[in-house]
């Protein structure tokens, strides 16, 4: 089944300027990217995308770091395109993730567990009502 989803190339991605190599790697997986944008995100808007989180202790960090410098937005369609990003992505630990997948491939294994996992280079929606949520919120 055709579906979309959400990536957001984070801080430190755009930062190490990883977009374009993050982008072949969902591309050479069979998915076509139909949304992109560039901006810093608020503190609202990050509010809103970690809803889940935002009482959390790491919460303020998070926030701190997703706000720190530009992130490129993007939405990716195609066949089962939540499963299969999440697959190109990897595991939220770039340490624990498998290898040539963007986490462990592009990421920080020397960082701190904590900043590894939140500055693992890429968010991609879990599931295809997480999805066309972040869409929304995203892209409006």
């Amino acid at each position: 089944m055709i579906e979309r989803t959400l990536i957001i190339v984070k801080p430190d991605g755009v930062r190490k300027g990883l977009e374009k190599s993050i982008i072949r790697k969902y591309e050479n997986a069979g998915l076509r990217m139909v949304k992109r944008k560039v901006l810093t995100p608020t503190p609202d808007l990050l509010k809103k995308h970690y809803s889940a989180h935002v009482k959390k202790p790491f919460y303020p960090y998070l926030e701190k770091f997703m706000s720190s410098g530009p992130v490129v937005a993007m939405v990716f369609e195609g066949e089962d395109a939540v499963a299969t990003v999440r697959k190109v992505t990897g595991a939220t630990d770039p340490a624990k993730a498998d290898v040539g997948t963007i986490r462990r491939d592009f990421g920080d294994m020397e960082l701190p567990d904590d900043d590894r996992i939140m500055m693992n280079l890429v968010h991609a929606s879990a599931t295809k009502e997480e999805a066309e949520k972040e869409i929304k919120l995203w892209f409006g």
